[in-house]
């Protein structure tokens, strides 16, 4: 067995992913501490042609040399917009007809393998903060929570793992 070269991947250019069909997911970032998380959701993004990220609160916004670390450019393909305030972003999104969920652990949170999302349904994802979560004021407005199971002692993920888990299963059930 040969690993392939980048080249025989097939990958799409900047200008090619920017042209082509969205998966019908938007991530939202809630006043995310570390740049490297933020260049992580970029890229992990990037791979699952989510349609935008929204950067809120003290979430860095790019050009930024410490997400590019992590993002390796996908900050360029991924389309993102910066709000001040997260709550305005969870508004706005359930206007335009997504269905908002905190990825957070609250009561009767769905369970990640339990949710399944509805046909032609949009979802935007809220990630919280490294150390407080999403803010209860965001869950407030979510129209619900979806919680990854845990088994150990730790009672969370670094936001990059979750988002990349939580992505990588919603793109499967709906691409499906």
């Amino acid at each position: 067995m040969r690993k392939l070269r980048n080249i025989e991947l097939g990958r799409l250019s900047v200008e090619e992913y920017k042209q082509s069909t969205k998966t019908p997911i938007v991530v939202v970032l809630d006043n995310i501490r570390s740049c490297n998380n933020i260049g992580s959701v970029f890229r992990t993004s990037d791979a699952l042609l989510i349609n935008k990220i929204y950067l809120c609160g003290i979430t860095a916004t790019p050009p930024n040399n410490e997400i590019r670390k992590t993002a390796l450019d996908a900050e360029k393909s991924v389309d993102w917009q910066y709000f001040e305030h997260t709550e305005e972003v969870v508004k706005k999104l359930q206007e335009e007809g997504f269905k908002v969920y905190a990825i957070e652990q609250v009561e009767n949170s769905i369970m990640l393998p339990d949710y399944q999302p509805a046909n032609d349904e949009k979802v935007a994802l809220v990630f919280g903060n490294e150390v407080k979560g999403v803010k209860q004021s965001v869950v407030n407005l979510c129209d619900g929570s979806i919680e990854i199971p845990q088994y150990g002692t730790k009672h969370s993920f670094n936001i990059s793992v979750s988002a990349g888990i939580v992505l990588w299963d919603i793109f499967q059930k709906i691409s499906n």
